[in-house]
This record gives structure tokens, sequence and C-alpha cells, in this order.
């Protein structure tokens, strides 16, 4: 690395050695932009990496393409807009198009490349085979890669429920521990993320523990052996894929954001949920997502325990839905076509 002005490394996380090696080189020279290193996995956060680099590091996540960079339209600004409550009263907008070719398509580059749903659901299955079969064991020696490979389908089969390691750990014949450690790998490797509950000490009723979401759904829906013909049939089979949808795109928006937001979610001891709360500062704006094209007054139930819950930080609860129309339901509460999240100028 001495002899080096300026270099890209790719896939560092084959060669966990060099990071020592870039370390004492950036201490020699500081100058920043030296080195451009790229991998699939995120090598810092865990115990893959032999030094953190901190202070010398600056990381930016590449997740698969959300709605806007698939259309290479602008951000749509929908974080800002509700942290604001900047929505119209009411609004005719049109159903979101194409919703479940959106939903089943995902953000890979590569499987959106494949025009045939069953070349696209091929490619993912490949790489969800891949991704336990070789890079998981490369990365953090798993030996028992084929208990892995079933640890993500369990996992996807559970996506947008609360964690329960015994229940995916058990079937597959190893203990919570291991669970809990792939997991852990599967996230370091941004497949997917445990969303952490929101609680706060003055509330002693609210459940604490972790959902797990897919970042991709094309890639959830392929492990979930969901496609368009089995959502048609039946489509409640949306509802869990749809969520997670909601979710990766919230996610990206938030690392566009200005000001850190962060994504929980809310259950309490009456079993009465919001799918994510999102907090930024001290506001706080609650998200349920419906795969119905009409909304129910009972849909709103936990956005006003939320609100309730969180008084004055409480900016305003947004039910997402598979409807044609912006309509406020309620002082700060509305709903509206999910298209809204990626819709690239405010509605008048």
């Amino acid at each position: 690395m001495r002899s080096l002005d300026r270099a890209v490394i790719d896939e560092i996380q084959r060669a966990p050695s060099l990071i020592l090696a870039l370390k004492k080189a950036v201490d020699e020279d500081p100058r920043p932009g030296r080195f451009l290193i790229t991998g699939s996995v995120d090598l810092f956060k865990g115990m893959l990496s032999p030094d953190s680099l901190a202070g010398r590091v600056e990381t930016i996540e590449l997740l698969p393409f959300s709605q806007s960079e698939i259309a290479r339209t602008p951000p749509s600004g929908f974080l800002d807009r509700s942290f604001s409550a900047s929505f119209p009263p009411i609004a005719d907008t049109g159903r979101t198009p194409d919703l479940i070719a959106r939903v089943l398509g995902g953000g890979y580059p590569e499987a959106l490349a494949r025009s045939e749903s069953s070349r696209r659901r091929d490619w993912l299955r490949d790489y969800a085979r891949a991704l336990a079969l070789r890079d998981a064991a490369e990365l953090a020696a798993v030996s028992k890669t084929a208990e892995l490979s079933r640890l993500l389908e369990r996992a996807a089969l559970a996506s947008g429920e609360l964690v329960n390691l015994s229940a995916l750990a058990s079937p597959l014949g190893i203990d919570s521990k291991t669970a809990d450690r792939w997991l852990t790998l599967l996230e370091q490797m941004f497949v997917l993320r445990r969303v952490r509950a929101w609680h706060t000490n003055d509330l002693k009723r609210l459940v604490k523990t972790p959902k797990v979401h897919f970042l991709d759904t094309g890639l959830l829906a392929a492990l979930r052996r969901v496609g368009a013909d089995e959502i048609e049939a039946n489509r409640q089979r949306l509802g869990p894929l749809l969520e997670g949808f909601v979710f990766s795109e919230l996610v990206k928006q938030a690392s566009l954001t200005s000001g850190e937001v962060y994504i929980s979610h809310y259950r309490d001891k009456d079993q009465i949920e919001v799918d994510f709360v999102l907090e930024r500062g001290r506001q706080i704006v609650g998200v349920e997502v419906k795969a119905a094209a009409t909304v129910k007054p009972e849909d709103f139930r936990g956005l006003r325990r939320l609100k309730d819950a969180t008084g004055n930080a409480f900016v305003c609860g947004i039910v997402l839905h598979d409807g044609e129309r912006i309509q406020k339901v309620g002082e700060g509460l509305y709903a509206m076509p999910i298209q809204e999240l990626w819709a690239t100028s405010a509605r008048s």
C-alpha cells in the first residue's frame, strides 16, 4: 500500500487482511479520497474486519434500486412532506400503476434486466442459493450451509412478523444463538434487517421484540414462491410483500433526506400495531400499509394509538393503500396511494 497513491479495491471482504494495510497507509498520508473500497457485505459492523477504520472511512450503502431510480426520476421528497404533513386534504391521483409487477420486480439491476418473470425468479433463487452456500461460507466460515439456506427461506416466510429465534432455529436443528448469528450475517450482507420496536420508558405495555424485513421484495417473493398468478388467486398473499416493499422504499429515502431518520415498528400488549414509526429529531410519523383499494376506520386504529402515545411529537399518520386518491380522514391522519412514495412532486 505504501507505493500506491490511489487505488480501487473491489470485494474487499475476500481479503480483510488488507484493512490493516489501508489503515497504516491512511495514517501515513491522510489525504481524503485515495482509496475506494467496495464489497457486498458491511465489513465494518461485524467481526469480519480486523479494524473498524473509525475516523478513516466513510460508508455509503448501495441498496437495490428504488422506484425513483428505476424510473430515472428525482427523489420524491415523501419523507420531508410527511414530517411537515404537507399533503392536500383531498386529491385524485389514480391507482398505483403496475403495483404487483413493481413489488415482484424488486430492485436488483440483474433481475430487472430479465423481462420474463420466470427468468427473473430463477436468477433471484440462484442468487439466494449463492448467498447461503458460497458467500456466507467464505465470509464467516459457516459450515452448515444447507441449514443457512433453509434459514433464509424461513426468514422470508416470517417477513413482517416479530422475530422468533426459537421458531426459526428448531426445525433446522440449530440453537437460537446460531440463528441469531446467521441473521446478523444476513444483515451484514444487505439481505434483510431487523426493525426495532418503538418504545419509551413511560409506556410499559409496549412489545419490544423486533420484526424482520427483507431489503428487496423481488428476492422475498422468489423465496416465498409467490408470483403474479398466486397473488391474483389470493390477494392476501400480497400483504407481507407490500409491507416489505414500503419498508425498502422508506429505507432508501431515509438515506437521502435531511436529518437522520430512524425506522421502527409499534405494537402494544393489546396487539394494536403500526407497521412503521419514522422518527426525525423529536418528530414522529406513523405509516400503515394496506393492500386493499379502500380504507376503513379501523385501519387507523394503530395510528390513533400511536398519536395518543406520542403526544405533541406526532406529526401525522399515513395509511398507504392500493386506492386512487389522497384523503385527509382526521387531524393529522391521511390515506393515500402507495405511489405517493415516489411521486415526483407534491400534489396541489
